[in-house]
């Protein structure tokens, strides 16, 4: 079954993912809205997928591709006759816009980034979405347009590039909008959202956190029935709410191993090894393997290459720790969407690789374990609802993300045990004076990274030759999009001022001031 809901009687808005980017952000604000959505590629959906799974109303998404590119898309028309609501977004809209008779072409002037739309025409779909001078900033991303409209469709709203921006049959209750209304760039855009599951598809509220870990305890119970799971334990966020997850699924037939790459930060292994065995009573092999990770990454500079090597090298370390347990068939992770959407597209879309990332990429071909990711389809913030749902401390719940290869990421170049000492330490001041100065939970996420350059410096009366120190700290909702945050002057001298006095090795700090996109917020 493509659609593997075990929620069969919840009805839910079916997203029909075209290879966007942002699909995962739909749904996402679907179910913010206490509403449960599913996601689904052009490619495997089939009419019965619809018919048979309690749908209440569709959305299409955005895409890479174009209208005219008919052996890439499929789209059963039929869909159009089955008196469900529809709501293209973007592509969404220039594909429904063709296949009921309008025109799509190249635009003359094409649109990315912020846009000022206008009203045209009332619609119950922007029921508050517009300001008193009825415009409104959208995020838009296209190089296409709607040049004609379909039979029996009328005009909500425009933009200068856009004449049909916002159209609509309300009598079959389809409508298409150009601009992205689930990223935080378009402001109401969460407006739009709620008109059509609330006002247009008739929707009641079904869905939320507590329901969530229901589900996803019941799942991972379908899957690894009586065999014993071992955990990918890292301490972050991710790793242990899987683990307090299958704690409750599963109780003792779930074995933690934590490994210490050496990659980790300051204290870690300590702080973890406490939390897990000692205060959460789970079953934890600790295993240190600090020389063999810095043996491998020696004189590695390249950053696929540093993640491949890590990715591999742990899986191998569980399955040597697997064959000394009997019966062991399943690897748990905390792999998590942004991890697989910057890896390869989930659905089977053409969204665009950026990255690989250890959870992921890091594989073996022949992996001799069965992987359980409940959290594969889950956001960040979504992860931590869950774990507060599953009663985890907040000083985990809350803590900010870390990456699977640790400080071999925050560190360009080439990887030493000093520069990792170093690293270590920088990083340790810039976390503990945000907390210092209550500034921590108002971060997405915050670090200290070593770049790999010297630059000369003077202290007292001695010249010194030392790294640069690269402070980033960013906020985001989900971790898709990010801005840096804005730290006062006095602060950030203050950090800037401690790290230098108190680390041999640094002699200059900055601070990155780049959103996301075009940078990620890891620097490799």
């Amino acid at each position: 079954m493509l659609i593997m809901d075990l929620e069969k009687n919840l009805t839910k808005i079916l997203i029909i993912d075209y290879g966007s980017q942002f699909t995962q952000l739909i749904a996402r604000r679907i179910r913010e809205l206490g509403v449960y959505s599913r996601i689904i590629s052009h490619n495997k959906i089939k009419l019965k997928d619809i018919l048979n799974n309690n749908v209440g109303g569709l959305i299409l998404s955005g895409g890479p591709l174009n209208v005219y590119q008919s052996n890439k898309i499929k789209f059963d028309k039929r869909i159009f006759n089955l008196g469900i609501p529809i709501l293209g977004i973007c592509f969404g809209h220039q594909i429904l816009s063709k296949n009921l008779g309008g025109k799509v072409k190249g635009s003359k002037y094409r649109e990315f980034g912020l846009a000022t739309i206008k009203k045209k025409n009332k619609s119950l779909l922007t029921r508050g979405f517009f300001n008193n001078k009825n415009t409104c900033n959208v995020w838009m991303s296209h190089s296409d347009e709607v040049s004609k409209l379909p039979k029996a469709f009328s005009v909500i709203a425009s933009t200068n590039n856009s004449k049909f921006a916002m159209i609509e049959n309300y009598k079959k209750k389809i409508f298409g909008i150009q601009f992205h209304p689930e990223v935080t760039h378009t402001k109401n855009g969460k407006k739009i959202l709620s008109n059509f599951v609330f006002s247009i598809c008739k929707l009641k509220r079904n869905w939320s956190s507590k329901q969530q870990k229901t589900k996803l305890i019941k799942q991972v119970k379908n899957q690894v029935k009586n065999s014993k799971v071992i955990c990918a334990l890292s301490g972050g966020v991710d790793s242990s709410v899987v683990a307090k997850l299958l704690k409750e699924a599963i109780g003792n037939k779930l074995i933690c191993i934590f490994v210490n790459t050496g990659l980790l930060r300051k204290a870690e292994e300590k702080q973890v090894v406490s939390t897990f065995k000692k205060k959460l009573k789970i079953n934890l092999i600790y295993v240190n393997a600090k020389n063999i990770f810095l043996s491998k990454l020696k004189n590695v500079s390249d950053p696929e290459k540093k993640r491949k090597i890590i990715g591999n090298l742990f899986i191998k370390i569980f399955e040597k720790h697997a064959r000394k347990i009997k019966k062991i068939k399943f690897l748990a992770q905390g792999t998590l969407y942004p991890d697989l959407i910057e890896s390869k597209s989930v659905t089977g879309s053409q969204t665009s690789k950026i990255k690989s990332h250890h959870n992921v990429g890091g594989l073996p071909k022949k992996m001799k374990l069965q992987l359980v990711e409940p959290l594969k389809y889950l956001f960040k913030d979504e992860v931590r609802k869950l774990g507060l749902e599953l009663k985890l401390g907040k000083e985990i719940v809350l803590r900010h993300p870390f990456p699977g290869p640790g400080l071999a990421i925050r560190m360009p170049g080439t990887i030493t045990d000093k520069k990792i000492k170093i690293l270590q330490e920088a990083d340790y001041i810039f976390i503990r004076e945000l907390k210092k100065h209550n500034l921590y939970n108002k971060i997405w996420q915050a670090y200290a990274a070593l770049l790999p350059v010297k630059t000369v410096g003077v202290m007292g009366d001695n010249r010194t030759y030392e790294y640069i120190c690269l402070l980033r700290a960013i906020t985001s909702e989900d971790g898709m999009t990010a801005d840096f945050f804005n730290f006062n002057k006095n602060f950030m001298q203050l950090v800037s001022n401690k790290i230098i006095n108190n680390i041999r090795g640094i002699n200059r700090v900055v601070y990155d001031v780049t959103s996301k996109p075009p940078s990620t917020i890891e620097l490799e």
